[in-house]
């Protein structure tokens, strides 16, 4: 019997330690903050995870608390990638979410009604030929959406934070004043954002006169008023997708201000040495006919003719042409930067915008 004892106890010893052992590594992995969909690599500032969610939804704290832009998950399950400096960043290798049965030309546009909030959904539409906007756009001043707040900071090309901005542009389907297709976006979300892939699928439904599957979602975080991005994904239609497939989020920020996305306070970033905000919450309402407070696309886009050929700083990321001594082109990444010598107007057929700091 004391044998069989001398043998058991140590046994029993060593199963109680290793239950121990991986009971304590259990709940260590169960804190461990999981790898970001985008990068597959853990992230430095993981999102705080909501008190009063019953969910356990990712909620980013206000940034003016020095809370992570980007990261979390929002309510149907999309990951949000974290912003790292890139406007713009690919979603899902780039390959859009259409399903299979919304590949006709039949042209139509659909806007989701705004939530509990005031806050639009997803906007989308079969974009056609005969959709393209001839006007000028109207007035859309009397639209407040969500999250809307009047102010200016001096570094801001047109001096205004936020613009309204149009899920699909106006030059896309003539849709002006509509509040369903209407968010509060940075005047940096509107055109180092948004503008070149609205242009890129203007001037492919304009010269092919072909069809394009479009669809710009703009994604919150729990209640938040403002969102923090848009996912744009475009298919072209006739070709399946050989010209134009983009799967694509664009971040609404603005370099040099902090963002509280509950709410859309700000507040100069203290960062941003060179910044000086002039006119935080003047109450002013900007006037729609004043285009130092643009909205999202206001027209159709424009080709100048009869150009000559000059220099220009492209950032391959975003789709924007620079003048080379613009400070975008000191802030841009060396792997986004490419110096092009040609004419302006085959930058815009090629789907580039200009920027709107530098306005080359």
């Amino acid at each position: 019997m004391k044998r069989i004892l001398r043998i058991l106890l140590p046994a029993l010893l060593l199963v109680l330690v290793l239950l121990g052992f991986f009971r304590v590594r259990a709940m260590l992995l169960s804190h461990v903050y999981a790898p970001d969909a985008h990068t597959g690599s853990a992230s430095g500032n993981s999102p705080d995870v909501s008190s009063d969610s019953a969910d356990s939804i990712y909620h980013l704290e206000a940034a003016n608390d020095a809370g992570s832009i980007g990261g979390g998950q929002t309510e149907d399950g999309f990951v949000i990638p974290v912003y790292n400096g890139e406007e713009i960043v690919p979603i899902n290798n780039n390959v859009p979410g259409f399903a299979d049965e919304e590949s006709g030309t039949a042209e139509f546009y659909e806007f989701s009604e705004l939530d509990e909030l005031g806050r639009p959904g997803p906007a989308m539409g079969c974009i056609g030929p005969s959709m393209l906007a001839t006007e000028e756009r109207g007035p859309i001043g009397m639209i407040r959406p969500a999250g809307w707040h009047t102010v200016k900071y001096e570094f801001i090309d047109g001096l205004y934070l936020y613009n309204r901005c149009h899920l699909i542009a106006y030059s896309l389907c003539g849709v002006n004043a509509d509040e369903r297709n209407l968010i509060t976006g940075t005047r940096y979300l509107n055109v180092e954002g948004m503008l070149g892939i609205e242009n890129s699928v203007y001037w492919y439904v304009k010269d092919t006169e072909n069809h394009v599957y479009y669809r710009v979602t703009p994604r919150y975080i729990g209640d938040d008023l403002l969102a923090t991005g848009v996912q744009m994904e475009a298919y072209s239609v006739e070709d399946h997708g050989k010209a134009l497939s983009l799967n694509m989020f664009c971040f609404n920020v603005q370099p040099g201000v902090l963002i509280d996305y509950k709410t859309g306070d700000n507040s100069l970033d203290p960062k941003y040495e060179s910044a000086r905000s002039i006119a935080p919450d003047s109450g002013e309402e900007a006037s729609d006919s004043d285009t130092s407070a643009p909205d999202s696309e206001d027209a159709a886009p424009k080709i100048q003719s009869g150009e000559s050929d000059a220099t220009y700083i492209l950032n391959t990321n975003t789709m924007r042409f620079h003048l080379p001594d613009c400070q975008s082109v000191q802030d841009m990444k060396e792997k986004n930067r490419k110096e092009y010598f040609g004419t302006r107007e085959k930058l815009l057929k090629d789907g580039y915008s200009p920027c709107g700091r530098c306005q080359p």
